[in-house]
């Protein structure tokens, strides 16, 4: 890993130290004296403790040069006697640097290093998938958060943070990106990242492979997919990992072994309901009965995702304008479609966890042979409890994402 100059860089500095003090402190035990004070062979252990800690004074406590005693006894004197005051003022340096911590200095030798983009918990998960696969490629963080944030970003995953605007091409260049393994940029200012990646491609030919782009806002993502960034770059929303990974590893599995065909119950069409929605015609279309949608502004959002999302046939699709709180929509989408057997899917995507969770509790005894799923955006022990009980799929965005972070990114 890039080394920076931190205590928490050096993890041999305490290990050298304690070395270093037992090599003195074993040599003065084996009778090794010092010529300015040769009453310490018979001193006590005490005392022999304190003047090997005494080396470590940069400048140090006059002792004089080792002598008596056995020769390996004065070999590891001799050595503490180097050794301790080197190890002091490396140590010393050390803090100055991490105190002033120049990004140029950071960054200099900066070589096969990951660069990520954003203060998020998108960042965060990506560092931590990251971490758990390889602990040593050198990282960068680009952040221009809070002072908390950017320590965890140093200290829980060994990152080089700096601040800088990363659509200018002199900062950029600091980044060293010619030599990154890859470029994330996970900020939630979705122009903001294409800018960025337009840069790059102009500034580093050949790193579009490399250059991986979050983009916050879905309907802008559509609207991009035929501009040069996004056809050179690796384009995402963080819904669509989430959406993909829920219906590979809950759903298409309950689909198979339900029939006839299944009828599948979207409440809540924002952006992760949208997400779901494409994942299921891309990977289950053939599974498919009926897609009932609903909202608070069904047909809107639907008129919306048409216009860059194609919806296709095979299937019956319903809307409902409504609150997934009120039971009367619920008895709406009863009287007009088949929910009551065991290849009904109820997904319980709003942006309100609460809400989600206590639907999905009230649909569970409602229809006790449907697969019901309750969303929540970051992971939560409680809801995980509560569907372990109540046999509820209950997923965290946050989750799904860190499941689904493809391997090519990491690697």
């Amino acid at each position: 890993m890039q080394k920076k100059y931190s205590p928490e860089k050096f993890p041999w500095l305490p290990t050298g130290a304690i070395v270093i003090f037992l090599l003195a402190l074993i040599g003065f035990e084996s009778g090794v004296s010092v010529t300015e004070r040769p009453e310490l062979a018979s001193a006590g252990v005490m005392a022999k403790a304190y003047y090997a800690l005494s080396l470590f004074v940069v400048g140090g406590v006059d002792l004089g040069t080792p002598t008596g005693g056995s020769p390996l006894g004065q070999i590891m004197v001799w050595t503490a006697y180097f050794g301790a005051p080197i190890l002091a003022a490396w140590g010393l340096i050390s803090a100055l640097l991490n105190a002033l911590s120049p990004q140029l200095w950071q960054l200099k030798r900066l070589k096969n290093h990951i660069i990520v983009v954003g203060d998020g918990e998108l960042s965060i998960s990506y560092l931590r998938v990251l971490r758990e696969h390889d602990r040593k490629v050198p990282v960068v963080v680009v952040s221009s958060g809070e002072q908390t944030l950017r320590e965890e970003f140093k200290h829980s995953f060994g990152a080089v943070v700096v601040s800088g605007d990363i659509t200018h091409e002199f900062f950029l260049r600091q980044l060293k990106p010619e030599r990154a393994r890859k470029v994330l940029l996970l900020d939630n200012n979705s122009l903001r990242s294409y800018e960025a990646a337009s840069v790059l491609l102009n500034l580093v030919p050949g790193i579009a492979n490399r250059v991986i782009i979050h983009c916050a806002n879905l309907r802008f993502m559509r609207s991009m997919a035929n501009t040069r960034v996004a056809q050179s770059c690796q384009s995402f929303n963080t819904y669509h990992l989430a959406a993909a990974g829920l219906v590979r590893s809950q759903m298409l599995h309950h689909f198979k072994e339900t029939d006839p065909k299944d009828v599948v119950i979207i409440a809540g069409f924002g952006r992760f309901g949208q997400t779901i929605l494409e994942e299921l015609q891309r990977s289950a279309i053939d599974e498919l009965d009926t897609v009932l949608i609903i909202d608070k502004d069904a047909q809107r959002r639907v008129m919306v995702a048409d216009e860059q999302m194609e919806f296709m046939g095979g299937y019956r699709r319903e809307l409902f304008d409504g609150d997934v709180a009120n039971p009367e929509v619920w008895e709406r989408v009863r009287r007009d479609a088949n929910v009551e057997g065991n290849n009904t899917v109820f997904v319980l995507g709003t942006g309100r966890e609460e809400e989600n969770l206590r639907s999905a509790l009230w649909l569970r005894k409602k229809y006790p042979g449907a697969m019901v799923i309750a969303r929540s955006s970051k992971e939560s022990l409680f809801a995980s409890e509560v569907g372990q009980e109540h046999n509820i799929v209950s997923i965290s965005i946050a989750q799904l994402v860190e499941e689904n972070i493809p391997r090519s990114w990491i690697e």
